[in-house]
């Protein structure tokens, strides 16, 4: 068999639905063979949309994204959304072909060490120098890049060794298992629970991927102790529950509204440092830590968890709360852990709910927004100061329906990323959320959009500048630097795609558009002015709660 059919098998047999990414001179062996493939190609216009796409697909689904395009230019433009993935936690192979192995010692036309680039960004970076060592290469890089805690991995794929000959056959695919804690670990964990006054669970973007959140509903529904949630694990339980505090991580004010400052214990359920640094939640290392992940914990000297309860998060967790039970005469049945931070998020959209300001206000466009969504439908939030009020205001009643970049954080992965979450899961709507800095990065793929039928909604915060960028330099510096910009037309953008287009006038216009926007079987681009000068109160409203939940 030809080496780049046993590539392609190899992928076939790893159950790769799809491959999102651009052809090129030195991946054309494979492009060929996957003619041959049940794998969909989904050709991007730029490699930067292309890992996007596999990075949202892998968050979604938990299988890995596979992104593919040729050297040089072409593979370093899959960086920052490899690297997205990558700190993220979320399950992506990047594939890139590669000069022949006879030019590779010496300076060649477009030829880069794309292995030492790849590694710093991955968990596993690899050339192939054989075609017989395929079948592992291809196993090894989907094992590791879903394995516990996943992320991405790269294949350095050079053009003569596609070409080559193999009758290696693909490897079996075997399925990773996660093991429980050890009993005495439990017993030692539950009397910490039972002798902490004021306990607080901090949820992370791992209890999402583990699927754990029926087990944390469980648990606080026996015993009342109160959750809070990161940016990555909005929805891991439904924030009607009564015991959902709501999101932290914004601001240091998270310290005292979000409960922090009176917990003497936090229990962290897959919780990583990169979402929310301890440092901002226990300064002065006062708390006592039980951490309950896959992974043991990052060292870090405000991290000295007491208690580590490693494998599989959910089953663990439940484990915790049987042994608490087990030595409680009555369950944990209430808390002196005020919800301000919830209080207030709860009055401030009542406020603005009815809103006819004009520019829009953030909080208004987020009422709108979460009413006409379904609860089971995904906004993909691109990064900029829209994403500040979407991570602290757009409620969520399940995991992974509100998508946030926030370890890399990397500007640009709305649109792609909305593409992909439509393949993942087309019965659902799905809106890409983003300023129109962000949107203007990787606009070019709506034509990827129409061209693979992926209905999605695209919802633009207009106000022609960086502006997160702005709100950071009045803070510190009291005036703003080279943050303005000029858009076009949006609506005519849209239109010059063949996708609709549609300019909110006035506050009333947002809701009826967004409603009809999601019911259409096309790409619909929704061009919203916003005033930002909310930016500040966002900051003193949940930066201090307390004196206005009194108000």
């Amino acid at each position: 068999m030809k080496a780049a059919n046993l590539f392609v098998k190899c992928l076939e047999n790893e159950e790769v639905e799809y491959i999102f990414g651009i052809p090129g001179e030195e991946n054309l062996d494979i492009m060929d063979a996957l003619l041959d493939s049940d794998i969909n190609f989904i050709t991007t216009r730029h490699e930067q949309g292309a890992a996007y796409m596999a990075d949202v697909y892998g968050r979604l689904t938990g299988k890995p994204g596979v992104c593919l395009s040729t050297l040089g230019p072409g593979a370093t433009n899959l960086v920052t959304g490899v690297a997205d993935a990558n700190m993220d936690n979320a399950p992506l192979v990047a594939i890139a072909g590669q000069a022949g192995t006879t030019r590779l010692h010496k300076e060649s036309h477009q030829v880069v060490d794309l292995v030492s680039m790849f590694k710093p960004i991955t968990k596993y970076a690899t050339q192939v120098l054989e075609p017989e060592t395929i079948p592992e290469v291809v196993r090894k890089a989907f094992k590791l890049a879903q394995a516990e805690k996943p992320g991405a991995t790269f294949i350095d794929l050079p053009e003569n060794i596609t070409e080559l000959y193999t009758d290696e056959p693909p490897l079996p695919v075997s399925s990773n298992r996660l093991t429980y804690a050890d009993r005495s670990l439990l017993k030692q964990a539950a009397e910490l629970v039972k002798s902490a006054q004021n306990p607080l669970i901090l949820v992370g973007n791992g209890a999402v991927r583990s699927r754990a959140g029926k087990y944390i509903e469980k648990f606080v529904e026996t015993h009342k102790v109160p959750v809070v949630n990161t940016f990555m694990a909005k929805g891991i339980i439904p924030f009607y529950s009564d015991m959902a505090m709501g999101t932290a991580g914004l601001q240091k004010g998270d310290y005292e509204n979000a409960g922090f400052e009176k917990a003497d214990l936090i229990i962290c359920v897959g919780f990583d440092m990169v979402e929310y640094h301890p440092h901002l939640w226990n300064p002065n290392r006062q708390h006592t830590i039980i951490h309950i992940d896959t992974k043991k914990a990052e060292v870090d000297n405000r991290y000295i968890p007491e208690i580590e309860l490693i494998g599989n998060i959910g089953p663990n967790l439940a484990a915790l709360g049987e042994a608490l039970s087990d030595i409680l005469e009555n369950p944990i049945a209430s808390t002196n852990i005020e919800f301000h931070l919830r209080d207030a998020m709860i009055k401030e959209m009542n406020r603005c709910r009815k809103s006819d300001a004009w520019p829009m206000l953030p909080q208004k466009i987020i009422w709108d927004l979460r009413t006409a969504m379904e609860s089971d439908d995904i906004a993909i939030s691109d990064v900029g100061a829209h994403k500040m009020w979407m991570a602290r205001m757009f409620r969520c009643d399940e995991p992974n329906t509100c998508i946030i970049s926030n370890g890399f954080a990397g500007m640009g992965i709305a649109v792609p990323g909305a593409i992909a979450a439509k393949l993942a899961y087309p019965e659902k709507g799905i809106v890409a959320v983003t300023g129109d800095a962000g949107f203007m990065m990787n606009s070019q793929e709506i034509e990827t959009a129409l061209r693979c039928e992926t209905p999605i909604v695209i919802l633009i915060w207009n106000d022609s500048q960086y502006g997160l960028i702005e709100w950071k330099q009045k803070r510190r510096f009291g005036r703003s630097a080279y943050i303005d910009f000029k858009n076009p037309n949006f609506v005519d953008y849209a239109k010059s795609f063949g996708a609709t287009g549609v300019r909110i006038e006035s506050a009333e216009d947002l809701l009826p558009a967004l409603e009809k926007a999601l019911k259409a079987p096309t790409v619909t681009i929704i061009d919203c002015p916003v005033d930002y000068s909310e930016n500040d109160r966002l900051t003193e409203l949940l930066g201090n709660v307390l004196s206005e939940i009194e108000d």
